[in-house]
């Protein structure tokens, strides 16, 4: 049976940020039991809302989709602070808040890009 695929699922932006949930559930399973419910949580759902927001504008209007975008954006933000208060916690390494971060800083410019591409695509 063939392989049906979705026109979002071939931008790069997205499948960055498929790897950055990746790293995320990976990551939270190190929290403590106490933070499953709480910040792990908050984590996960930040991180998951990165490629859902990509994906549910892709198919709508430059419009709307740079609203999408926006979103997800603002979900790359969350995910920052919610590995700074993991490191802090000592939830986490160094390493790995360094590495999170240099995943959310390249999706935050491929974000932006995309935004701007469409801003002008539409002038």
């Amino acid at each position: 049976m063939e392989e049906v695929k979705f026109n979002f699922e071939n931008l790069i932006v997205y499948q960055k940020s498929l790897d950055f949930i990746d790293f995320v559930y990976e990551t939270c399973e190190q929290f403590p039991r106490k933070e499953q419910y709480i910040l792990a949580s908050q984590f996960i759902r930040a991180a998951n809302a990165i490629a859902l927001n990509i994906s549910e504008g892709a198919g709508s209007s430059d419009a709307q989709f740079n609203r999408y975008l926006q979103i997800a954006l603002d979900s790359t933000r969350e995910c920052v602070v919610c590995s700074t208060i993991a490191y802090r916690r000592k939830y986490i390494l160094k390493d790995q808040d360094k590495f999170g971060r240099i995943q959310l800083a390249e999706l935050s410019k491929m974000i932006t890009s995309l935004q701007k591409h469409i801003k002008n695509k539409s002038r």
